[in-house]
């Protein structure tokens, strides 16, 4: 999302709590710090333990509680399935609707949803969307003995790549690029995790691997430094600054549509690594859970755990990623159509 765009929605939060009366907004943190005190808040992950995504939730579990009012225990759970479907779907459909339960799950979620997912039974636009902690860049890489070394060997040779559910980016990432370039991927389900996808990697199992490139750094770092691994795509609107060379799937493109169509589908890579609660949380608690998270994204001893953990932080505030979201589900009829011609089904 373009800077202006994202300043233009600090601006209007930031006015929204410069307007209200200084008597209310006391009588608010009150009534919040009265609900959260002694509570306990469900963190739902809806992946399985390792991988980038369970290590940023619980990073956010140790750190979230002290900027909560009434300093709430975060109490984490792994809920992974249908890529991160069924969580998507706890949280809309069974969660409390009370800010008592937040979730991190796929980013292609509100994707999914708007293209019709099959067990997809959500509203990614009425939950209420906390904060990004990161945005979620991934990577296709290939071990060098394997037959895939050149970004045109992925268009020439079949390949297979370990993957795991048919709804995260592991598999949507890859199948698209098929789907709209022609590579020639071979996608080799039922991995529980890019951590067991990648040992299977260094088995020699498959050839390569599709994942965030958090998860990359965080297992094997060493993997890119030593030449064990070659990247040869990365999956977001903008190269990484850890990729300058490394070209985005939007670059391979060589249509205008297949631009538009991969820069859509890209567009989950923003929504990244998120916090987000049911539909319907009192304003109230939304404010201060919104206005917490940004105060824990600054926080040094988090910033430090993160970058222990060889992960980034670029966070986007409540306020635009809702809208960012909103954007996705007003996608144009036409455009819709084309995504779904090209999208994985089932996912």
């Amino acid at each position: 999302m373009p800077t202006p765009f994202r300043a233009a929605f600090l601006s209007l939060g930031a006015a929204a709590l410069l307007a209200q009366p200084p008597q209310a907004m006391a009588q608010a943190a009150s009534s919040v710090e009265a609900f959260y005190k002694g509570r306990n808040i469900d963190l739902i992950v809806g992946y399985p333990p390792g991988g980038s995504n369970d290590l940023y939730a619980r990073i956010v579990a140790r750190h979230f509680s002290k900027y909560i009012p009434g300093n709430p225990t975060l109490v984490f759970r792994n809920m992974p399935g249908a890529g991160s479907i069924v969580a998507a779907n706890y949280m809309y459909n069974i969660a409390p609707k009370d800010g008592s339960a937040l979730a991190l799950v796929s980013p292609t979620s509100p994707l999914d949803e708007k293209l019709g997912a099959v067990g997809a039974k959500y509203d990614s636009g009425k939950f209420t969307w906390i904060g990004r902690m990161a945005s979620s860049s991934n990577v296709t890489f290939f071990s060098r003995n394997s037959p895939i070394q050149t970004a045109e060997d992925m268009f020439t040779k079949e390949s297979r790549l370990a993957a795991t559910g048919a709804g995260s980016t592991v598999v949507v990432f890859p199948t698209v690029m098929n789907n709209v370039l022609g590579t020639r991927f071979k996608l080799i389900m039922g991995y529980k995790g890019s951590g067991e996808a990648m040992l299977a990697l260094s088995r020699g199992e498959t050839d390569g691997h599709s994942t965030s490139l958090d998860a990359l750094n965080a297992e094997h770092p060493e993997w890119i430094k030593d030449g064990t691994m070659r990247i040869l795509v990365q999956y977001g609107l903008e190269r990484h600054p850890l990729l300058p060379d490394v070209p985005t799937c939007i670059e391979l493109a060589k249509t205008e549509e297949q631009k538009q169509i991969l820069r859509i589908v890209m567009s989950s890579v923003e929504v990244g690594k998120m916090l987000f609660s049911a539909p319907g949380v009192p304003a109230d608690r939304l404010t201060a859970l919104r206005r917490g998270f940004d105060e824990m994204v600054k926080d040094p001893e988090f910033v430090a755990d993160v970058e222990k953990a060889r992960m980034d932080i670029s966070p986007m505030r409540g306020e635009a990623l809702q809208t960012f979201v909103q954007d996705i589900a007003n996608m144009t009829p036409d455009m819709l159509e084309k995504v779904k011609a090209i999208y994985p089904q089932g996912g």
